[in-house]
């Protein structure tokens, strides 16, 4: 089998490529064209080089309204964050706010409201495994 993003041979039962990290999942064609309906969906993203290749949990993209309204309206807490997968960055701006007693909110929701709009306005389009922001 060769890999459909750049032609390399990919050894039988492989999911993604070791040349580019692009997938290479042929099972769910093949599924969707026997029992007429697509199987789950798993998406992998290859984080650089030659680095490590992470599956993406299957399920529904996350909304970019729904991330953008987080991060005006929550974002001193990291909600946003939380919700698009960068866990570490939510944690930060979390405790940031928590062991300031609430003078960090300052400049964490300062923080938040601008990533809100810029995620809101397309700047910021994908979560943290790069699936794309859905509407």
């Amino acid at each position: 089998m060769n890999c459909p993003n750049c032609g390399a041979a990919v050894p039988p039962g492989s999911l993604s490529c070791r040349k580019c990290g692009g997938s290479v999942e042929a099972e769910a064609p093949a599924r969707a064209a026997t029992t007429g309906a697509p199987g789950p969906v798993q998406v992998v993203v290859n984080l650089g080089g030659s680095g490590p290749v992470v599956a993406a949990p299957a399920g529904p993209l996350k909304s970019k309204l729904a991330a953008g309204l987080l991060g005006i309206f929550l974002g001193a807490f990291g909600v946003h964050r939380f919700y698009l997968g960068y866990n570490a960055l939510g944690t930060v701006m979390l405790l940031i706010t928590l062991v300031t007693c609430f003078w960090g909110a300052i400049v964490t929701g300062i923080w938040g409201v601008v990533e809100g709009i810029l995620i809101l306005v397309g700047v910021l389009d994908h979560d943290a495994f790069g699936r794309p922001l859905q509407g």
